[in-house]
């Protein structure tokens, strides 16, 4: 719960009711100093009021209407007005609907900034009443939560604190255990199951990655699923280190360190199938978290036509890609599908007649006819130094995983003016973005205006469920937010998923590509040798053609690929764009 109101008024409204004493106030005051944690998580943590009094008593405080929702017969039908990742961003639940208002229990009802955003994305007036965390959050896992996980809560429960604790010591004492004593935890049966259990749902869950993370008193389990994390379970604290210690042992790390970042893979097949996980480990205040990217080498998508191209930039980007040289870059954020697309772009060029080299940190897939090469830092094999080498060995077509450096960048740069097709990625908001950075790297304008020959932005939307699709009309407000009233307001209907069990209640399933080209005209070319700025170079784009990506999104969410949230959720908004 966050902190609500002033805790000297809290304190006040507290004595005033007689649910604490005096005395209890002052000593809750003393251990929230002491302990950094808030008055009221510590006031319910010694135990001097439940949860419930001290909700109640801060909606007294507030003059909000306190709602007890164990008590309550919710429409489960309501939880479909909300999409699932604003819910669980601001812990909100709709409890009910009348008319034209929406009651939304809320751990902080004076969140004006939640209040407008459903209010935007719903249509509503909205109703803030507060409820207990703990209510708030059994109806978000209840309504949101992966199902499936009936069998690993059950293990955990098993699992007794004290089989650990013989292990391990009363204080759960993860930094003096010996190493011989985390062996014989992490080889005890309950311990491999539940780590093999975690895997194995996340694999059925068509998850991308998992995320074990180590608070005060338990480990949250997630799963990214579709771009978005869904938080699956809780274990108890006193499993962290025998389950961390196991995923180690599976990715030959080494688990009698704790206080730096270990890297690590584990191979695996389930249900026929390899896996390569990519494991990552770092140590926070509470433990170490661990994070493992999950790669499905047998379901990779090797298409240009199945990354949700639209067929005029799908025939756009591929009349770039088969250019004989120059250089193509792919931008977006972290897990947008930059890998995806240029694998993709490479097995389009794969036909046996050339050359082909890749330098990747990792190889995430091995393709067949490709000459891929792993980085190694600590040998001295880098971006930079296996460019210089592969031009040494007759390529025509080289891919650079990533562009990190001036020095990769120079390379690649002067790779692609002497002859070749050279492709990677970069870390930027938007196709025109790649320019400024290529130049804040080092690369001198000129070169950059003669070897960059086109940019792909992309992200990854989720795609509406076909089995819960349904058509609504949108609150005319969130329209014309997203710069739509030139297809005129009165006019259009969108989709959204109900949420079923083929989509897991979130009413989405799988994910399409938005895409924005930059290709690079002679317009464009002479912008970036006189050094223009992004702004310009953007605006020339859209003169001469360019399809942006709220344009992309918008169209997408119109034919209904996508939602107006999810649009919303992935794309950035600029004000007065239609």
């Amino acid at each position: 719960m966050s902190l609500i109101g002033n805790l000297e008024e809290l304190g006040k409204t507290l004595l005033a009711a007689q649910l604490i004493t005096p005395l209890q106030l002052g000593r809750a005051c003393e251990h929230s100093k002491r302990s950094g944690l808030s008055l009221h998580r510590v006031l319910v943590e010694l135990g001097y009021l439940t949860e419930k009094d001290l909700v109640e008593a801060i909606g007294r405080q507030l003059g909000v209407r306190f709602v007890d929702l164990e008590a309550m017969a919710i429409d489960p039908e309501l939880s479909r007005l909300i999409p699932e990742h604003l819910a669980k961003r601001y812990h909100v639940f709709p409890v009910a609907q009348h008319d034209n208002r929406l009651t939304l229990a809320m751990l902080d009802p004076l969140n004006v900034i939640a209040v407008d955003d459903i209010r935007l994305i719903t249509g509503f007036d909205i109703e803030p009443v507060i409820a207990t965390e703990a209510g708030i959050e059994k109806l978000l896992k209840g309504q949101f939560g992966t199902t499936g996980l009936a069998t690993l809560e059950d293990e955990v429960t098993g699992l007794e604190k004290t089989d650990i604790k013989t292990i391990f010591g009363e204080d759960e004492g993860e930094e003096e255990a010996s190493l011989g004593d985390i062996m014989k935890g992490v080889e005890d049966a309950p311990i491999v199951r539940i780590v093999n259990l975690i895997i194995s749902q996340a694999i059925n869950d068509k998850a991308s990655d998992i995320h074990l993370e180590p608070e005060v008193k338990a480990v949250k389990v997630r799963y990214r699923v579709d771009g978005v994390l869904h938080e699956v379970m809780t274990p108890p604290k006193h499993i962290q280190a025998p389950m961390t210690s196991r995923i180690k042992i599976m990715a030959a790390m080494d688990i009698a360190e704790r206080r730096i970042p270990q890297d690590g893979k584990i191979h695996l097949t389930h249900d026929g199938r390899e896996f390569d996980l990519r494991v990552s480990t770092i140590p926070t205040v509470h433990g170490e978290k661990t994070v493992m990217r999950i790669l499905d080498k047998s379901n990779v998508q090797l298409g240009l036509n199945k990354l949700g191209f639209y067929q005029e930039n799908l025939n756009l980007w591929e009349s770039i890609v088969e250019k004989p040289y120059g250089m193509l870059l792919v931008t977006g954020p972290t897990g947008s599908g930059k890998s995806t697309t240029l694998y993709s772009c490479l097995n389009k060029l794969n036909k046996g007649d050339r050359n082909l080299t890749t330098v990747e940190d990792p190889v995430e897939y091995q393709i067949p006819g490709i000459n891929q090469v792993q980085t190694n830092n600590k040998a001295g094999l880098s971006f930079a130094s296996a460019l210089k080498s592969f031009l040494r060995q007759d390529p025509d077509i080289l891919m650079v995983g990533e562009i990190r450096d001036g020095e990769t960048a120079k390379i690649a740069v002067e790779a692609a003016l002497t002859g070749h097709l050279v492709l990677s990625t970069l870390h930027t908001n938007d196709a025109c973005g790649a320019i400024s950075r290529l130049v804040e790297m080092g690369v001198e304008p000129f070169l950059v205006s003669s070897a960059l020959i086109g940019v792909l932005a992309q992200r990854l939307a989720r795609q509406i469920c076909p089995n819960c699709k349904e058509s609504y009309r949108p609150p005319v407000e969130a329209i014309r937010k997203l710069g739509m009233s030139v297809y005129g307001d009165n006019d259009i209907n969108f989709s959204r998923g109900r949420g079923c069990d083929h989509c897991k209640g979130t009413g989405y399933r799988g994910r399409s590509g938005i895409h924005e080209i930059l290709q690079i005209s002679e317009r464009v070319r002479g912008l970036v040798l006189n050094r223009a700025s992004t702004g310009e170079i953007r605006q020339a784009a859209i003169e001469d053609g360019m399809r942006t990506m709220q344009q992309d999104a918008v169209q997408k969410v119109i034919d209904g690929v996508t939602s107006l949230e999810e649009c919303m959720r992935v794309i950035y908004v600029e004000g007065g764009e239609s």
